[in-house]
């Protein structure tokens, strides 16, 4: 709380109002303060608190923010957006705090809005339009030759050119999340083409590169975020796991395990990855929404993810029938004749 300031009712040359909420409490940290159930305002250039009981109004320059991220919200929890901040300069206009010992504020939104507030935030702080005009977070500099005092001037002018690396880092990767999500996009509509097209290549050719340009990942995962409760992000979840391995599991003979399928869906899904709990979630439910594909557990308790059209009996037969030609198999030799884990041909 020491980065914010009494709050200036007139705006600074070139500041743009951006987003506004209600019902915000300010945390020092993780400690509650007396800044509760306020009006929320981003600008270009601030974050600005006012009280809806009084005249109390503070402010937050954006230079001082180095990165936010998001707190879900949970049992009797609000959602809140953690503002991690840079160290104040010494020419920071007075505000209501003089120390704390935190490094970042908690923004609590009791009256929903944070995620689309979390949004507009992280966009602005990327345009870094408060750059145009005079910052406080860039006081004048001045030659000091020794002295604890120079030290200390030195050491502040070090965070921040280590904040700003820091916020430019997560500009990039902001970027090259984007450029991925083309880039597979690309991979698609080129795999189409290709599908498409008659003459030299064949069709076994033609099919086999469409498998690896899809595999190159997913282009809109389902994520918590875009799908907000826990039931209905994990039947989305659900409906993504069905779509993308119905024909890996066909290639790879009716059955794939846990494992394989786990290494495969965060391959293809890039840098949006999921736990294996909210994995194992999304595979109980395919059955529930009448999906191709289902989860089965044998009794060793290995589990598998098996297409609903899948002829054990027909499996059998085959296995059978290849014991007779060779009159003995170990698991690793059928593993490697039908193409499948150990672990399947062990089961």
């Amino acid at each position: 709380m020491d980065r914010f300031q009494w709050a200036n009712t007139e705006p600074v040359e070139g500041e743009e109002f951006i987003r506004q909420q209600n019902g915000v409490r300010i945390y020092d940290g993780d400690n509650k303060t007396q800044f509760d159930c306020g009006e929320l305002t981003l600008t270009s250039h601030y974050l600005k608190w006012t009280s809806s009981t009084d005249s109390r109004s503070v402010a937050l320059h954006l230079s001082l923010t180095v990165f936010v991220e998001e707190e879900r919200a949970g049992l009797g929890r609000s959602p809140k957006i953690v503002v991690h901040l840079a160290y104040p300069p010494a020419t920071k206009p007075p505000g209501p705090v003089q120390h704390s010992p935190f490094s970042f504020v908690k923004l609590s939104f009791r009256e929903g809005g944070a995620t689309e507030f979390y949004r507009c935030f992280t966009e602005e702080l990327g345009r870094r339009r408060w750059i145009h005009v005079p910052n406080l977070a860039q006081p004048v500099k001045r030659q000091v030759r020794a002295g604890i005092v120079g030290i200390e001037r030195k050491l502040q002018e070090k965070q921040k050119e280590t904040d700003h690396n820091i916020s430019k880092a997560f500009e990039d990767l902001s970027k090259l999340i984007d450029m991925a999500q083309k880039m597979v996009f690309l991979a698609k509509t080129i795999s189409t083409k290709i599908k498409e097209k008659q003459g030299d290549i064949s069709e076994d050719e033609t099919i086999r590169f469409k498998s690896y340009l899809l595999s190159l990942g997913i282009d809109d995962p389902v994520t918590r975020n875009s799908h907000g409760s826990d039931d209905i992000y994990h039947r989305e979840l659900a409906k993504e796991l069905s779509l993308v391995l119905e024909q890996p599991i066909k290639d790879a003979g009716g059955m794939l395990a846990l494992t394989d399928v786990y290494c495969r869906v965060n391959r293809a899904r890039g840098l949006e990855l999921i736990s294996p709990e909210d994995l194992l979630h999304a595979c109980h439910m395919l059955d529930r929404l009448a999906l191709p594909i289902r989860l089965r557990e044998f009794d060793s308790g290995v589990m598998v993810l098996q297409l609903h059209s899948h002829n054990e009996v027909k499996l059998v037969k085959e296995v059978r029938q290849l014991l007779e030609e060779k009159e003995s198999l170990t698991a690793e030799e059928l593993a490697q004749v039908i193409g499948v884990s150990v672990v399947l041909a062990k089961e």
